[in-house]
């Protein structure tokens, strides 16, 4: 027969609310009453539920895992993948487990997240952008739930979000390009609703027209993160009217697919076109040609995560908002002739 928390106050002679406090380490429980309560324990070989660890602190040490928009896409991703695993690595140091969100029979509203945090008594959530954001996201940004996004900006009340600075991964990509004086570049963005592709390209643009380089309507292609969507967008940019020095996709994946549609052509990469990426995942070491790219630092990503929503949970840090810097990574893809 499994033991309940009753039992154990009933064989202390005390309260189950103090069996809970004397688990959960909270309240003013004399030494002699928290040996005595140990002790049983520890004869019993109990074990405390889940409801029994919440009773007193309501805390459960468990965060919720959204993938908000596409859930799909977002767990397949190489990307977010990364971050995920340092945000779990994290956070299980800072004694959490991790639920993530993947019911779709929980309520009539399969994305009813508040309720679902509120149901599991979860201490916080993390937050990982997709490219549609669902009214339930919003609701629980809203809400007394702390939260931590990775690539999606949250302002609720109890909210932070970590992002790569975008607007800085298509100036650094660019800026190299000029110096080199390659100035026909070409932009295989992200879906054209999604908000850090449209940064990317806002800045890419906005930088191109600063140093007066050259892109064209037809250069400006759109794919899904994935590659073979960069495939098909670089075989849009090879029929058009003319063909670029370089090409920038804001996304390895799709980085990669270009350089097959390249290949396939009989197009040279570096010689006749290079080619960027942006990510830095695993695959960029052994494309071939390996894979200039733009380095977000996911570990870094992850880990800020982890300890801004371990702050908020515990009050001890407000809302806010980081940054961080992404790092040009030059490989064989964008060698410049003199390197060749």
């Amino acid at each position: 027969m499994k033991l309940t928390i009753k039992d154990i106050a009933k064989l202390a002679n005390v309260s189950p609310g103090t069996v809970s406090k004397v688990i959960n380490q909270t309240g003013n429980i004399s030494q002699q009453t928290i040996e005595k309560v140990n002790e049983i324990i520890e004869k019993t070989g109990y074990q405390p539920t889940f409801s029994a660890k919440s009773l007193a602190t309501k805390k459960s040490n468990l965060i919720g895992l959204i993938y908000a928009g596409n859930i799909n896409a977002e767990m397949n991703h190489p990307f977010f993948n990364d971050v995920v695993n340092s945000f779990k690595n994290a956070v299980g140091n800072l004694g959490y487990d991790i639920l993530v969100f993947s019911n779709n029979k929980f309520s009539r509203d399969k994305q009813d997240y508040l309720a679902r945090c509120n149901h599991y008594q979860l201490n916080g959530c993390l937050i990982i952008a997709g490219d549609r954001i669902e009214e339930a996201t919003l609701e629980l940004d809203k809400s007394h739930i702390p939260c931590v996004g990775i690539d999606i900006a949250l302002s609720g009340p109890n909210s932070s979000y970590v992002t790569t600075d975008n607007n800085k991964v298509s100036e650094q990509v660019v800026t190299h390009l000029y110096l080199n004086s390659i100035k026909d570049v070409a932009f295989i963005g992200g879906p054209e609703y999604s908000v850090v592709s449209n940064i990317r390209k806002d800045s890419f643009i906005r930088q191109m027209n600063l140093f007066g380089m050259n892109t064209k309507d037809e250069w400006i292609q759109y794919g899904d993160y994935f590659e073979e969507s960069g495939y098909k967008a670089m075989n849009n940019i090879l029929e058009s009217s003319s063909i670029p020095q370089a090409v920038f996709a804001v996304s390895d994946m799709m980085a990669l697919g270009a350089l097959r549609a390249l290949k396939e052509n009989g197009v040279r990469v570096p010689v006749d076109i290079k080619v960027i990426g942006c990510d830095d995942i695993e695959a960029c070491r052994y494309s071939d040609p390996t894979l200039a790219t733009v380095k977000q630092d996911k570990d870094k990503m992850g880990k800020l995560a982890a300890y801004m929503l371990h702050d908020l949970i515990n009050g001890e840090a407000d809302p806010n908002s980081v940054k961080v810097d992404p790092e040009l990574v030059i490989r064989d893809s964008c060698l410049i002739d003199n390197e060749l």
